[in-house]
């Protein structure tokens, strides 16, 4: 184990871990038997791909598994692909697309890892057909810290699979993955563009195109008030039923260092987020490869940066659907009103599809997630107001997005905590679950 410079993806916290990178199975058992014997505890992690603490293990061990990356069947008659924890879903793809096949389910990055995808059962802008990641996970190993190695599928009968899906890792080592994909004729996207002037027609929208369309999602403007408050930019689309079955490979700029912190301020993000929606909010119907339409950030190498030195908060909440309408709006009044807007603001809703893991985030409601540039005690204040509305609404944070949540509404919103605990397992830990004081 050496001193580790790994980050959450927020950049903050910035915390003193250390790290193992093992590059082969076999390396796997003994750093863990080590780790587990740290005050601390270890934590495997991936790509940091998550937001704030829940990938670190401040003053412990981590291990981190992007080095075991080795794919190890595909069946390219059922789409059934089985991988080592630390391969990337760009490296799923790279594979899957040529054959045919897709990701079932997929957030806004494709760097994170098969592992972590699981353990925080990340969803995507079809969450209303799909439901979450863990839904396609046929089986799963878990090397836990006494030693065993545990195969575990959906005929488990133990609790040990939910507790996993959605787990943050706390359940086990997730060592390799099995995943069902999903067959498309295209790589190519069809969708249309519509924008929207107000928050009720977004709902309007989202339930015209839920029955036709695989995916939906919108761009809200945060900082837009009175008669615009609510507008943004809908977004329906579904794979194209012909064309071509081709990776894409397009890289665009880095950002090679931490952005000056006054760069992002109330008059840049004003003036960013009024020329978005004139320009990209124009009416239209196109067709496009997949990497803009699911990862468009993936194009901007590095782009956390750009929130400066302080780094920044991601908050994404989910509310119940009866009183999305009312919530929502309640939370774009009082980020307005502070003028700490974001423009990487969005807006989508989940389904009635059950979720598997006994701590998934989704739920059926509406969804909206916003970065917030780290402003200290302002930026902090202003998250507390905004999970005063959620709460009140019987909503929940994304503990994979999260660098503040508290303890009391963790537990107010994961009402299968008294379930998952008993699955835990005891020589790992991470900041996030001793910040919860569970």
């Amino acid at each position: 184990m050496e001193r580790s410079d790994l980050l959450p993806w927020g950049r903050t916290p910035r915390l003193a871990m250390r790290a193992a990178r093992p590059a082969f199975r076999d390396e796997l058992g003994g750093l863990i038997r080590t780790g587990a014997a740290d005050d601390h505890g270890v934590l495997a992690v991936g790509m940091m791909r998550s937001y704030g603490d829940s990938c670190l293990n401040g003053d412990g061990s981590v291990i981190e598994m992007s080095g075991l990356d080795h794919l190890i069947s595909f069946d390219r008659q059922t789409g059934v692909i089985k991988a080592e924890a630390g391969v990337t879903l760009d490296e799923i793809l790279r594979v899957a697309i040529p054959a045919g096949y897709f990701l079932p389910v997929t957030p806004g990055t494709k760097f994170v890892t098969l592992g972590g995808a699981l353990a925080n059962d990340v969803h995507g802008k079809n969450h209303h057909h799909a439901g979450t990641f863990g839904r396609w996970v046929r089986q799963f190993t878990l090397a836990r810290t006494d030693g065993s190695e545990r195969v575990v599928g959906r005929d488990d009968t133990s609790g040990l699979f939910a507790a996993t899906i959605g787990g943050l890792g706390l359940t086990g080592v997730i060592t390799r993955v099995t995943l069902e994909l999903m067959p498309i004729a295209s790589s190519r996207i069809d969708l249309q563009t519509v924008p929207f002037g107000k928050l009720s027609e977004f709902f309007s929208l989202a339930a015209e195109s839920e029955p036709s369309h695989d995916y939906t999602v919108a761009w809200i403007d945060c900082l837009a008030q009175g008669s615009k408050l609510g507008r943004g930019i809908f977004t329906r689309a579904r794979h194209s039923l012909d064309g071509e079955l081709r990776v894409s490979d397009k890289k665009g700029p880095s950002i090679p260092v931490e952005a000056p912190g006054f760069l992002l301020n109330r008059l840049s993000l004003a003036a960013f987020n009024e020329a978005y929606y004139r320009i990209a909010g124009r009416p239209r119907a196109t067709s496009s490869c997949y990497d803009p339409f699911f990862y468009p950030l993936d194009a901007i190498g590095g782009w956390n940066r750009l929130y400066g030195r302080l780094g920044f908060y991601q908050y994404q909440s989910v509310v119940p659907a009866a009183v999305a309408e009312v919530a929502t709006t309640a939370m774009l009044q009082t980020i307005a009103a502070a003028g700490q807007g974001s423009f990487l603001a969005v807006l989508k809703t989940f389904g009635d599809v059950p979720s598997p893991g006994l701590l998934s985030f989704p739920m059926q409601g509406t969804t909206l997630a916003l970065d917030f540039a780290n402003r200290g005690r302002s930026t902090l204040s202003l998250l507390d107001k905004l999970d005063a509305i959620v709460r009140e609404a019987g909503g929940r944070l994304y503990p994979a997005k999260d660098g503040r949540l508290p303890p009391a509404m963790f537990r107010a919103g994961y009402r299968a905590l008294d379930q998952f605990t008993p699955h835990m397992d005891p020589g790992l830990s991470s900041t996030f679950w001793r910040r919860m004081q569970l």
